[in-house]
């Protein structure tokens, strides 16, 4: 307070939000990817947060029936991968990778925990997911999303992916997207 009290409003504001600007780098910085199990408690909590904000986030709801999550052996290497975030040990974000064919896989179940959006945990774990996607000799990278999710259509387009027509029949897809490693 002492060191703000000296300073007009507008010189306030513009501290405090270079304050919060480094404080949003820090804790981007200490996000930590790794593959994992998609059987662990960290996988399980956020697959459980996914699928509950789906519920709220579509506009017909979310039932997993509808659209099963891949079965752990296809997200396990060295069929395909599965990552979990952590920001200072606490899981935050998930993503999978599955084979489709010899050179294609398909991205799913990518989430970020709401509370630590904007600090790039998204972007990471696509990153990771690619790279396991290159490690396994993949060069086409194929995910769908809702209409509803439109901060993963601007993450997926300024990451290279291209809409693409129908390539599954997930009843809960609006838009699919391609990408060529």
């Amino acid at each position: 307070a002492s060191m703000l009290a000296p300073l007009d409003e507008g010189r306030r504001q513009r501290l405090v939000a270079a304050m919060a600007e480094v404080e949003r780098l820090l804790l981007a910085g200490s996000v930590e990817v790794a593959v994992g199990s998609p059987e662990s408690a960290d996988a399980r909590f956020c697959l459980e947060s996914y699928f509950r904000e789906l519920k709220t986030r579509f506009e017909t709801g979310f039932e997993l029936s509808d659209n099963p999550s891949p079965d752990p052996n296809e997200v396990t290497p060295p069929a395909g991968g599965f990552v979990v975030a952590r920001l200072y040990g606490e899981p935050i974000g998930c993503g999978a990778l599955t084979r489709i064919d010899a050179a294609t896989g398909e991205i799913k179940r990518v989430w970020t925990s709401p509370s630590r959006r904007g600090l790039g945990v998204a972007r990471k774990m696509l990153h990771a997911l690619e790279s396991l996607a290159r490690e396994m000799g993949l060069t086409r990278l194929r995910l769908d999303t809702n209409r509803a999710l439109t901060e993963a259509h601007a993450l997926y387009r300024t990451e290279g992916f291209a809409e693409v027509e129908r390539f599954n029949d997930n009843p809960y897809a609006h838009h699919w997207f391609e990408k060529r490693l």
